[in-house]
């Protein structure tokens, strides 16, 4: 099973459990990840990424995007991509 970092959360909206993560790497809907940080360690699945509101299938490197998260997570916590 591969990893690589793919980004680091920027953002976090606790109302509606948002993250905004400036990718470093690509990123695709569908993808599994896990964030990883100081008080944070849990994986899931990505179903919907959005940038400005918008829906997208891909983000790519230097594009901050924003996904629905299922734990909280904090500023500066690495986000992976597990193959």
């Amino acid at each position: 099973m591969g990893e690589k970092k793919v980004g680091v959360v920027t953002r976090y909206f606790h109302k509606i459990s948002v993250a905004a993560i400036m990718l470093e790497d690509d990123l695709r809907v569908g993808s599994k990840i896990r964030f990883e940080g100081a008080t944070t360690k849990f994986e899931m699945n990505v179903d919907s990424m959005q940038i400005d509101r918008a829906d997208i299938e891909t983000g790519s490197k230097g594009q901050e995007i924003a996904i629905k998260v299922s734990e909280r997570v904090r500023e500066k916590d690495v986000v992976y991509s597990i193959e």
